[in-house]
């Protein structure tokens, strides 16, 4: 972006600064509600209100940004906040997570947890006894 600025931006200061020395003769300038007249060099006119109008645009670009630099103030501060809290929030999920390992270690499971028949079977296991044919209990009177 600076680059495309300079490349406008000399050659237009460049023809303002040709024009204004070119244009050397005196001119008388009114300033009507005060009723005063002043007699310059329109060189020296030119310059300067070229300069004044530079200077009031900057002003003007720097009042219309205005609101958003104060919404951009308040995002900020309210961004500072939410990290505050967040690093807080994160210490409270760390000393939790201790805790809860502390608790677990404490507690020992039961005892059917720890017998073969009790264990938790995955779902392949599953799947394959699903198929298996089962066998009769030989020790069942009832059964032939």
């Amino acid at each position: 972006m600076g680059f495309i600025k300079m490349v406008i931006g000399l050659p237009l200061i460049v023809v303002i600064a040709v024009f204004a020395f070119v244009n050397n003769d005196m001119a008388t300038f009114s300033l009507w509600p005060f009723g005063m007249e002043i007699t310059l060099s329109l060189s020296v006119a030119i310059v300067f209100l070229v300069v004044f109008g530079y200077i009031i645009g900057k002003l003007d670009s720097w009042l219309s940004y205005a609101p958003l630099r104060r919404a951009l103030r308040a995002q900020q501060k309210q961004n500072k906040k939410l990290s505050k809290e967040q690093q807080e929030l994160a210490g409270k999920v760390e000393s939790l997570k201790g805790d809860l390992e502390t608790a677990k270690a404490k507690i020992e499971p039961p005892v059917e947890y720890l017998r073969p028949e009790n264990k938790k079977t995955s779902l392949k296991d599953k799947f394959s006894n699903l198929f298996k044919r089962k066998e009769k209990p030989k020790d069942d009177f009832w059964c032939l």
